[in-house]
């Protein structure tokens, strides 16, 4: 698909995991990420694997788990599913550097690494998965800093949000190099013509919000963007809900990850969210050589398997390897904010 075009319609893709684009997808799941591992990612692979007849797993994890969700499954899919034996994860409360060693994610990047799968998808902690990715598959050229990409639901169709926990405390530039990864995965993944990219504030206005944002707004407003892309300027919260103001909103991982939590808090209050918000709770990580998504580490057996569905997804359209294309034509700075602090726990 080319970048800007039409979206599919709904029967043709579902990264929700709904009926999916045709094509096989080999995925590595990492069956001890996530708060409930593993059971709900146990729960979650299968049920991808009823819905996708192309879907391929790698179970990354110890081999009874494993076995569990074999046991579990008609004898005519059990062929789509091999085990990669590992029984050391890393914690939600490690240190994103416990990712060096022998883990289930980092031998499910090296699964990808070694042509073994196409995708990676961790429920785990979100540094160990950001570190483990950008050590095994590296990182694009022009990115210092890989973002974290999540779409929200909102009133007027999704709205895609980064940083939502890769980069912390980004400078102007890191945000700006987002601005053009958010816009080309917007018109790439979702099929958005033209996005509108905006920087989240606490105003409007010209000159609103803190420090970072007053020095980002004119250094994103400079930077030429992907896919007839525009930039809006400043938005705020409830322009995310809404998603009328903005396609595209451009923020710090700090920031990105305590809005995307309270927001899906609220709309677990309100009973849900709008009616057309079939969007995956998983985020994909942009940046690294690889299609890789991080689901929430509350994640739900659906949200595994929606994350599983998005994975997915992504490896057909070859979003990954667009995105970098259209990252590659636009100009960058090429040693920005050394000063970043990077990857949330």
């Amino acid at each position: 698909m080319k970048p800007g075009a039409p979206a599919p319609s709904a029967a043709g893709r579902s990264p929700a995991g709904g009926p999916s684009e045709p094509g096989t997808a080999r995925i590595a799941v990492d069956l001890l990420g996530g708060d409930d591992a593993p059971a709900v990612v146990v729960d979650g692979a299968l049920r991808a694997v009823r819905t996708d007849p192309d879907l391929r797993l790698l179970l990354v994890g110890p081999t009874e788990v494993a076995d569990g969700l074999l046991g579990a499954l008609d004898p005519a899919h059990r062929a789509r599913v091999a085990v990669r034996p590992v029984r050391a994860a890393v914690g939600m409360a490690d240190h994103p550097t416990a990712a060096r060693g022998e883990s289930t994610v980092r031998t499910a990047v090296q699964a990808v690494q070694d042509g073994l799968a196409d995708a990676v998808v961790s429920a785990g902690s979100t540094g160990a998965t950001v570190t483990a990715a950008a050590l095994g598959l590296g990182r694009w050229p022009g990115v210092r800093r890989p973002a974290l990409v999540a779409t929200l639901p909102a009133v007027d169709g999704p709205v895609v949000l980064l940083d939502v926990g890769g980069t912390l405390e980004p400078g102007p530039a890191t945000l700006a190099r987002h601005a053009v990864l958010g816009a080309a995965y917007a018109a790439v993944a979702h099929g958005v013509a033209a996005p509108r990219v905006g920087l989240l504030s606490v105003g409007h206005e010209a000159g609103k919000g803190d420090r970072l944002r007053r020095s980002a707004d004119p250094v994103v407003a400079a930077v030429p963007l992907p896919c007839n892309a525009r930039y809006v300027g400043l938005v705020e919260g409830y322009d995310i809900s809404l998603g009328r103001r903005a396609d595209v909103v451009v923020t710090d991982g700090f920031t990105g990850n305590v809005l995307l939590k309270a927001i899906e808090g609220a709309y677990a209050m309100a009973g849900g969210p709008p009616a057309n918000g079939g969007v995956p709770r998983a985020a994909a990580l942009l940046g690294v050589g690889g299609t890789v998504v991080v689901c929430h580490g509350a994640a739900g057996p659906d949200d595994v398997a929606s994350g599983i569905a998005l994975a997915a997804h992504l490896w057909r359209r070859d979003a990954a390897g667009t995105v970098r294309a259209l990252l590659a034509e636009i100009p960058h700075d090429p040693a920005p904010d050394r000063n970043d602090t990077e990857v949330a726990p």
